[in-house]
């Protein structure tokens, strides 16, 4: 508890505190990230259950009856009777998984490739940055596509949808680690010829143990605003994997699958299986991305 407290007296908090844009954004995210999580204990139904689905539900309108059954559901149906909101649930789960472990990806990688280049330099050095400035040249979602792509065709067949979810985090993953080696790189540049690392240096640590426990913790805090602001940006490369049908498979459906399910009956009036599940990513992406805005401004010194 006192630990806690002195949490919530800190400069930090009391940054959260007053901004309302932080508040609103947190609380959005904490909201959206605990009904993916407890999913299978709020969502009325199993929408990916066949034996639990009922054809003659299909098409029904949002909070009306259907005219086959009298079933009504909240966000109303797709064109398998499935309940709109209880795949948003589903979808969503797969969406936050996705993102969350790609940048979790992400982040270890340029961590580590930015504290080598950093700290060993030369031919290292070069290499790894060369590599980065190479990727940097091409969009994201062009290399994600890429590296699913050829992961794709080298996974074996009965595999391939097992193997989807993972194969897509590591593309994610591969096409956005530049940003997190360039700023640990820069930062390991500043910090290696401190007076705290010549002194490790001298008592005989080893470079590794050095970058690990006494660089590592110095840059740490650009790399949380970076991880913040690319969670949105997973969750929308991942959304646009999925519309574009190169992405989560349809036996484990995201919140983009679900929005390409239905801009095929948008045009037929059907318009809530894609509303919804596109109002929910863009709420989410939306608030992720000014939660990492605020995060940004909070451990910047230079507006404190």
């Amino acid at each position: 508890m006192e630990m806690l407290s002195r949490f919530w007296a800190s400069d930090f908090a009391y940054t959260f505190r007053c901004s309302p844009v932080a508040v609103v954004s947190f609380v959005v995210v904490a909201l959206l990230m605990l009904a993916a999580l407890f999913a299978p204990l709020i969502a009325p139904f199993n929408p990916f259950d066949p034996g639990s689905l009922n054809l003659m539900n299909g098409f029904s309108k949002p909070m009306t009856p259907n005219q086959f059954t009298g079933d009504s559901f909240w966000l109303g149906t797709d064109d398998q009777g499935r309940d709109v909101f209880s795949t948003i649930l589903y979808g969503m789960r797969i969406s936050l998984f996705v993102g969350l472990m790609a940048v979790a990806f992400a982040m270890v990688l340029g961590i580590t490739l930015g504290l080598i280049a950093g700290y060993v330099g030369g031919w290292t050095e070069t290499i790894i940055m060369r590599v980065a400035d190479v990727q940097l040249t091409f969009p994201a979602i062009l290399v994600a596509m890429l590296i699913f792509g050829v992961a794709k065709g080298v996974t074996p067949v009965e595999y391939r949808d097992q193997m989807a979810i993972w194969v897509l985090i590591i593309a994610i993953g591969l096409s956005d680690w530049v940003q997190f080696a360039r700023v640990v790189r820069g930062a390991t540049l500043v910090e290696k010829n401190k007076e705290y690392v010549q002194a490790a240096r001298l008592i005989g640590r080893k470079p590794g143990a050095i970058m690990l426990r006494h660089i590592l913790p110095n840059v740490l805090s650009p790399v949380l605003v970076i991880a913040t602001i690319s969670l949105a940006l997973a969750i929308i490369a991942e959304a646009t994997l999925s519309f574009l049908g190169v992405g989560a498979p349809p036996t484990q459906p995201s919140l983009g699958t679900l929005i390409r399910i239905g801009q095929g009956f948008l045009f037929s009036g059907e318009w809530w299986i894609l509303l919804f599940p596109a109002v929910t990513l863009l709420v989410l992406a939306l608030a992720v991305n000014l939660l990492g805005d605020w995060l940004r401004d909070a451990l910047n010194p230079k507006l404190r």
